[in-house]
């Protein structure tokens, strides 16, 4: 799964618990509870506007056990492990973004990386055998890595397909970029197409 795909998830399901924490809690700030005769969710501290979330009898219930307070601190450092976790995973780039020309890089000499990718995708979609064709650009931006993905037509063969993808796309994509090493992987499938009844 993807990383961007993970952050959407994970965005919408803490979305989804504090929306829905903040309306309980404005639900019992306002009263609505009493007001509309509405039954109040189990174990919800605050359902009216003087109530509080945590008592006093909750709040000092485990604070002179012994191990209270070390788990406190190791629930703590465990959530900031995590956030920073996640942190550092967002500023590790799944796509090389600009992607400079040149071995070794000149300076300020850059190529977008959808440029390349479009590039690429339209190299590739003109070959013999190919129906359609995707790229983009995947790794670190000092070392690309393109990854295709290719609907072959019913009668091409997968063997002749790649070697001339490796044979031309590509190595004109490793020229154009100044490059000696362009590592690819390609997917490849074939055109959906109804089955033949034998007779």
């Amino acid at each position: 799964m993807r990383k961007s795909a993970i952050n959407r998830i994970l965005l919408a399901l803490t979305g989804i618990v504090m929306l829905g924490s903040g309306v309980l809690m404005l639900a019992g700030g306002f009263d609505v509870y009493r007001r509309w005769s509405l039954p109040s969710p189990d174990g919800m501290p605050w359902t009216a506007p003087d109530a509080v979330v945590l008592d006093d009898a909750d709040r000092t219930r485990w604070t002179d056990e012994a191990w209270w307070w070390p788990a406190v601190i190791a629930a703590l450092a465990v959530v900031f492990l995590l956030a920073l976790w996640w942190l550092v995973a967002q500023l590790h780039r799944t796509h090389p973004g600009h992607i400079r020309l040149g071995e070794p890089p000149a300076d300020g000499v850059e190529l977008r990386e959808h440029a390349l990718s479009d590039a690429l995708a339209a190299d590739a979609g003109r070959q013999p055998g190919v129906t359609r064709a995707q790229a983009r650009m995947i790794g670190p931006a000092r070392r690309p890595k393109a990854q295709l993905d290719l609907t072959l037509t019913q009668d091409s063969e997968p063997g002749p397909v790649l070697r001339t993808l490796c044979d031309g796309p590509l190595n004109r994509a490793r020229r154009s970029t100044g490059r000696t090493r362009l590592p690819a992987e390609a997917r490849m499938r074939v055109t959906p197409h109804k089955p033949h009844r034998a007779e």
